[in-house]
């Protein structure tokens, strides 16, 4: 797809683009040898990106087995899956035994974590992201994997430095972030030891028009509610573009791991961006707080040099978000708590 639309009429086109397959993916997976696996397929992320692994090997003219994995997985989100191609098989994760059950795939993508409620139980948090991850490590030993990590495992930067990069020193702040640095120790551990080839995603921030940090900052704007500058400053890349990137980090493995900074080159004021909302939405943001000197950003410049900058840019997320909440598009309902400083989530 070369062309885009100005606007986003409803879930169904929004599915489309979340899903559309870049040029260059689809000879990718011609060439790549192996079935497919996504562990923890029905977050966010992992219908879209799924869809898009399996729209890319259909028009690539490749049969592969792709699996998704997950705990839950509703009556409604099995016809979707269906439909797409994707073979869906639920059961506990951190049951050693269901995911020894599991079949041998070449390709594996884990998307499974815990973010929003982590501080209120603790144990489950470092459970999920950081044990599991060495279940998985030791059990796909001889894949390649592609694993989701986050950005909130870089300390808060001045954004005239353009962002952390993946050579700087992680300082964790919280225990979230902490368990999310644990998951990429423990994928790494797993790389050195069994020569499994990594790509650990620092990813920050993807968005659509159903959440995410445009969304949030929309909202706010839209329902005159103070837009909090504490965290000043913002990354975000479409999701879609995203999900390109991800899975052309197959052809990237390494072991030792491989860390990949994941999102848009642009480095995003909340100030102006809600003030860009206020424009489009006709209304006057209100603000609370002042800018800190620091914010949670990332330098996406290695995955760029690798993929090419991502097909939509900030402005045009901008003003689909917008037309999106005016015109009352459906929301997740999950806001990203991207204001947060102390890694508290």
């Amino acid at each position: 797809m070369n062309e885009y639309p100005e606007k986003i009429a409803n879930e169904e086109q929004l599915e489309d683009l979340l899903s559309e397959p870049g040029g260059e993916l689809i000879p990718m997976f011609a060439r790549t040898d192996g079935d497919i696996l996504f562990l923890g397929i029905t977050g966010k992320i992992g219908p879209s990106l799924a869809s898009m692994a399996s729209r890319a090997c259909e028009r690539a003219g490749v049969k592969k087995r792709i699996i998704g994995v997950s705990r839950n997985c509703s009556e409604e989100q099995h016809k979707i899956f269906k439909k797409a191609g994707i073979e869906i098989i639920t059961g506990d994760l951190l049951d050693s035994g269901f995911l020894r059950s599991l079949p041998e795939t070449k390709n594996v993508f884990f998307l499974a974590g815990m973010k929003f409620g982590s501080t209120e139980n603790l144990s489950l948090t470092w459970a999920i992201n950081t044990y599991l991850p060495a279940l998985v490590a030791e059990r796909f030993r001889d894949s390649r994997i592609v694993a989701f990590s986050t950005g909130c495992v870089y300390p808060l930067v001045s954004p005239v430095s353009g962002g952390s990069l993946e050579t700087d020193i992680p300082i964790a702040a919280g225990e979230y972030a902490q368990s999310c640095l644990g998951r990429e120790r423990m994928f790494g551990y797993g790389s050195n030891k069994y020569g499994t080839g990594v790509v650990l995603i620092r990813l920050n921030y993807s968005v659509e028009m159903r959440y995410g940090v445009l969304v949030d900052i929309a909202q706010k704007v839209r329902n005159d509610q103070p837009v909090d500058l504490a965290m000043g400053y913002f990354n975000i890349i479409w999701q879609g573009d995203m999900n390109d990137f991800v899975l052309r980090s197959l052809e990237h493995v390494s072991s030792p791991a491989r860390i990949l900074n994941v999102t848009g080159p642009e480095i995003l004021s909340v100030r102006e961006t809600a003030l860009k909302f206020g424009e489009l939405m006709n209304k006057i943001p209100v603000f609370a707080g002042r800018e800190a000197d620091t914010a949670l950003l990332s330098n996406p410049g290695d995955a760029i040099r690798l993929f090419g900058k991502p097909r939509i840019g900030a402005d045009r997320i901008i003003e689909w978000t917008a037309d999106w909440i005016i015109n009352g598009g459906r929301l997740l309902g999950k806001p990203t708590h991207f204001e947060v400083r102390d890694g508290k989530y």
